[in-house]
């Protein structure tokens, strides 16, 4: 996908790489994200929490070093070609996604984007690189460790440009059910049904995908050959029924946090496709 370079004035950037928190170097041991995943659904552990997921380990490690402007930003963006490349797809949804807020007369406020190695801290607690990238509420920012992509593609098979932006473009989906209030009403739900907590959140984690779609779908000049495909294939490595296939268990819906591969897959497709923010209503057939 053909981004523009960011521009530093419009973002708002924390770098936890160093200043105590290690740059490059070694993962935690076997904590991969794939490592990390399968291990969540052998033994019941919820994979939001680790992958996506609004809680951390609540445990402090030292704090950050915001860089908000000017040349700091720059180097923070520029560390490496994955840091310019998510630097990138987080400008271009700011700029997409700004005008939207504004016609439904919604206030909007940008994310920040946090880029930690290994271990750093957040608004929700620990942030580790076994969680893979996720969004905080309590903070609003989307959190980055941007090894994660090579796992993506040496683990998951989930290569390309197009699905790595795609993880910003998801975790960033989040970040528009906090401003719109869909993350508060959904977790009220969970806590007055937690039978259907799950269930709820799979409808959570499509409709971010599909968010992830608009937003490609409002840049679909930028959109290269084969985009699409990378995209799609990356939605159905991180089905839960393939993680589960992959962990040796056989899919169980009702143990679904994140959605089939066939549904993020159909939901990433959908916003591509049209568009449009009011075609990502998950929630549409709930009762009340």
């Amino acid at each position: 996908m053909r981004l523009d370079d960011f521009d530093p004035r419009s973002l708002n950037v924390e770098d936890q790489r160093g200043g105590g928190f290690p740059i490059g170097g070694g993962k935690l041991g076997c904590g991969t994200l794939v490592i990390a995943l399968i291990a969540a659904l052998v033994f019941g552990v919820d994979p939001v929490q680790m992958s996506g997921g609004l809680q951390g380990v609540q445990q402090q490690q030292g704090a950050p070093r915001s860089t908000q402007a000017g040349a700091s930003l720059t180097e923070s963006c520029t560390v490496d070609a994955a840091s310019r490349e998510t630097c990138n797809a987080l400008s271009s949804l700011n700029q997409t996604w700004q005008p939207v807020f504004a016609q439904s007369n919604v206030p909007f406020r940008q994310p920040k984007l946090v880029f930690y190695s290994q271990a750093g801290s957040s608004g929700c607690g620990a942030a580790q690189s076994a969680m893979g990238p996720f969004y905080c509420p309590s903070d609003q920012g989307i959190y980055i460790d941007t090894d994660f992509y090579r796992e993506m593609e040496q683990k998951l098979g989930a290569g390309g440009d197009f699905a790595r932006v795609y993880v910003v473009a998801h975790e960033f989906g989040h970040h528009i059910q906090a401003l719109t209030g869909v993350a508060d009403e959904v977790r009220e739900l969970q806590q007055s049904n937690p039978q259907q907590a799950n269930a709820l959140q799979v409808r959570m984690e499509l409709q971010a995908d599909c968010y992830a779609g608009v937003w490609a779908g409002k840049n679909r000049e930028r959109i290269e050959p084969g985009d699409l495909e990378e995209g799609l294939n990356a939605a159905h490595a991180i089905g839960d029924d393939t993680l589960m296939k992959a962990a040796g268990r056989r899919p169980v819906e009702a143990a679904f946090t994140h959605g089939s591969s066939a549904q993020r897959m159909e939901w990433l497709r959908r916003g591509l496709t049209t568009g449009d923010p009011d075609a990502c209503n998950t929630f549409r057939d709930l009762p009340g």
